[in-house]
């Protein structure tokens, strides 16, 4: 890797290390301190792109600049296939590039993460921080605006009355314990997406003791000793540093942030003396831990009125004119939560709707109309991690989830559950009505039992939910990569406060969680 040498570091006292949905907000409410200089360094650009505002368009991101572009190892559960995983290379993080879905998930899962950390984790805590993130349709106060959908479509509605007509509820969404289906509630603010950097750097950005650095590539946290005093960056061809008077903060997510905490030499000290990086901390937790929700669906295609009819000149009339119509959709205007087996406390599954064929992983063209009707594995037993394959920071890491490979086959006996649901759900009158009788997805699925319909449909096109969380975790034991207190074990001046510390996932959707601990290293931060 050519470039430059590096200058004389510049200085600020909280160093920030990517500009997500915890970055962000993290940024944004340090920077209320006007006496505290804070940068904020995002290895992206502005988020500008039309089609990061068009909520419908959302799929069109995917494999461009403004995405890392990741792809998983071979997956033996999915037959050898390697799973697109995107990633928000941007301002806003993946709040830029996601479908929108505002689902806070359930309490249980944040009185479990409180039992395993602390009880300044438990629901009573996250629920006040969630509260300061979302900003309710007509209130005032809130940072990322929170709306139901402008104008769903008629087969999410139809899609609404087969679940009663299955015998399960319909119920307002977000509740603690949520137990039925809801229309999804959206990251938008009058039919446009309500990111992060929209919502906290927008505004924030007139500060002057805040200055976002983009096109800022992260190389390595910088230590005297063991305490972290800046990052050393890459920006163009040029190598640059930035000191930090009083911390590091490494926001990149569950992918980024142990990736470079290893390029750090925080990690396994066996995999890091290989690639010839000097140990600083020898940590084996750090990128393992992995946790990711799988989603798999059946497409049966219908008669029209999906999603296929966005692009048409009307709809884009709609759209500039009123922020109404197709181009509003978040593409998943309906989701449930439901149990593998009766005998589960909670659900397992949450079940998700489009009025649309969603196929091939967002990466090809909808093929015709069609609706997509699936389950999520909302709490997988398998687990999986992710390393750096060399010293390089452009060098993508190796991303190995490890679908299904719990060995009392539990993730696998769950999700297939969850088809039979998905089953039930397109045999009901709602639903049937709308149906031609043949698939998409799977191909001729029409010509197929139930079961091979949902063995096709999992092993040949399942695909991650882009929820992995787990990388760093959080917790008060040893082995842990962060405390508590989100610091990193071993050093001074350092913390990690995103998706990577969540010590187990969550029945929901990570954004909104990923925000609130945004938050909550600010709170910790500034003591």
């Amino acid at each position: 890797m050519a470039h430059s040498s590096a200058p004389t570091p510049d200085a600020a006292d909280v160093v920030i290390v990517g500009a997500g949905s915890a970055g962000a907000a993290l940024a944004a409410r340090l920077s209320e301190d006007p006496t505290r200089r804070v940068v904020l360094l995002e290895a992206g650009g502005p988020a500008d792109d039309i089609s990061i505002a068009v909520p419908a368009a959302f799929s069109k991101l995917f494999k461009t600049s403004v995405d890392w572009d990741y792809q998983t190892t071979p997956q033996a559960s999915m037959r050898g296939r390697s799973i697109y995983w995107p990633r928000g290379k941007v301002l806003g993080g993946s709040s830029s590039l996601n479908a929108m879905m505002w689902v806070r998930g359930f309490a249980a899962d944040y009185d479990a993460w409180g039992e395993m950390v602390g009880s300044e984790w438990s629901w009573p805590a996250m629920r006040d921080l969630l509260a300061r993130v979302e900003r309710p349709l007509g209130a005032t106060d809130g940072a990322v605006s929170v709306e139901p959908q402008r104008s769903p479509s008629k087969l999410t509605t139809a899609f609404l009355q087969a679940v009663m007509q299955a015998g399960m509820p319909v119920e307002t969404a977000n509740a603690d314990q949520p137990d039925g289906f809801s229309q999804t509630m959206l990251t938008q603010r009058r039919g446009a997406r309500s990111s992060t950097a929209v919502a906290y750097l927008h505004p924030a950005r007139r500060r002057r003791n805040l200055e976002v650095r983009t096109g800022a590539h992260a190389a390595r946290v910088l230590f005297e000793g063991h305490r972290a005093i800046g990052v050393e960056y890459l920006q163009g061809n040029t190598l640059k540093q930035v000191t930090a008077r009083a911390e590091v903060v490494l926001c990149g997510g569950s992918i980024n942030t142990p990736q470079l905490l290893e390029l750090s030499g925080i990690g396994d000290g066996t995999r890091l003396r290989a690639l010839g990086i000097d140990v600083l901390v020898d940590r084996p937790a750090v990128g393992e831990n992995l946790q990711d929700h799988l989603v798999s669906a059946l497409i049966p295609e219908v008669r029209g009125g999906t999603l296929l009819d966005a692009t048409k000149p009307t709809q884009l009339v709609n759209y500039l004119a009123r922020r109404r119509g197709l181009l509003t959709s978040n593409v998943a205007e309906a989701y449930g939560f439901v149990r593998s087996r009766p005998d589960l406390p909670l659900p397992d599954l949450e079940m998700v709707f489009a009025p649309v064929a969603y196929v091939g992983e967002g990466l090809v063209p909808i093929p015709a109309h069609g609706i997509t009707v699936g389950p999520i594995l909302l709490t997988p037993k398998s687990r999986g991690s992710v390393h750096i394959r060399s010293t390089d920071p452009s060098d993508k890491p190796t991303i190995d989830p490890r679908y299904l490979s719990d060995p009392e086959g539990a993730d696998y006996a769950a999700i297939m559950a969850g088809f039979r649901v998905a089953e039930r759900l397109l045999e009901t009158p709602a639903l049937r009505t709308h149906l031609t009788g043949r698939y998409i997805a799977p191909e001729r699925g029409e010509d197929m039992t139930p079961e091979q319909r949902s063995t096709e449909a999992l092993e040949r096109y399942g695909h991650t939910l882009y929820h992995p969380t787990g990388t760093a975790r959080m917790g008060r034991d040893a082995d842990a990569v962060v405390d508590p207190g989100l610091r990193v074990r071993g050093v001074d001046g350092l913390r990690v406060a995103d998706a990577s510390v969540m010590p187990q996932i969550i029945r929901g959707h990570t954004n909104a969680p990923a925000i609130a601990i945004g938050e909550r290293a600010a709170e910790l931060i500034s003591g």
